[in-house]
């Protein structure tokens, strides 16, 4: 009877050392960080920022203790290697400048990416993320790519930026940059004005993680929700959604092709891609 219990105990624990190895593959699979197989471009010489959050805690309002978080890895990391590997020049930029964040959850093994993997054995790419630039001290407008990464993190500052607010306007009418963001990067853009200080992005179709995906995952703390601040701000907001929204994706383009938002942390690869599209057409005769 002892070893009929001890092959069953070890079977249990075999079997349940297997099904832990395969989680990444069956959330990658439910549609978890899709791979992207879409065309590439060419933009050597062209420029990229790379915007995150510098908050560092998932703490409720008024409270200064909680869980770590800040950026998603992936939605900095796909977007990064996205405009690197078509010859760009990309710099990383935060709220505060210097060392950035980045949510510790979104590294493990389950979720971790081929970017994510990229960017722990990628040295520049640490140094760049350890010495971010300051967002005030960065000329948007020199610039042909602007992305807006999200996580937890950007919930408390990207959209109470009154200096994000103002760059991105810049940047718009300066007509070159393509801005594009992902999740909660969208909460960049709840804050810039057009000449006239109304709301630049009153009236565009743009996205960002759905209330129903902020509900699903339990964290409801944080201060600002994507869906319900670009749905004040005057956006046309689109989103797609799935038995759980997590393996949802969704990427917008506005009318005026300036903006390209996606919905979470699915859509970032298409977002940076759409983005370079767009700039890929512009040099096109």
């Amino acid at each position: 009877m002892k070893k009929k219990l001890l092959t069953i105990a070890g079977t249990l624990v075999l079997g349940a050392l297997l099904l832990g190895l395969s989680l990444p593959t069956i959330v990658h699979g439910l549609g978890l960080h899709p791979t992207y197989k879409g065309e590439t471009y060419d933009l050597n010489g062209l420029r990229a920022l790379v915007i995150t959050t510098s908050h560092s805690v998932l703490n409720a309002p008024g409270e200064t203790e909680g869980d770590p978080t800040g950026v998603m890895a992936s939605e900095f990391t796909h977007p990064y290697y996205g405009f690197l590997d078509a010859g760009m020049e990309v710099d990383m930029a935060s709220i505060r400048g210097g060392p950035i964040p980045v949510d510790p959850q979104t590294l493990n093994f389950v979720i971790r990416t081929a970017e994510d993997e990229r960017f722990l054995q990628d040295p520049t790419l640490q140094a760049k993320v350890k010495n971010s630039l300051r967002i005030d001290d960065v000329d948007f407008t020199q610039y042909d790519a602007i992305f807006l990464s999200g996580g937890w993190g950007a919930a408390y500052d990207l959209g109470y930026s009154d200096v994000l607010g103002q760059k991105v306007s810049e940047a718009y009418y300066a007509e070159t940059p393509i801005l594009g963001s992902v999740c909660h990067g969208a909460l960049g853009f709840i804050r810039a004005k057009n000449r006239d200080g109304e709301l630049l992005i009153a009236g565009r179709k743009m996205t960002g993680v759905s209330d129903k995906q902020v509900r699903e995952l339990g964290i409801e703390i944080t201060p600002q929700h994507p869906e319900t601040e670009l749905r004040k701000a005057g956006a046309v907001y689109e989103s797609a959604t799935a038995f759980r929204d997590l393996f949802a994706t969704h990427v917008v383009i506005d009318d005026e092709q300036r903006f390209v938002t996606g919905q979470n942390q699915n859509s970032g690869q298409e977002t940076a891609h759409e983005m370079m599209r767009l700039i890929a057409q512009r040099s096109q005769p």
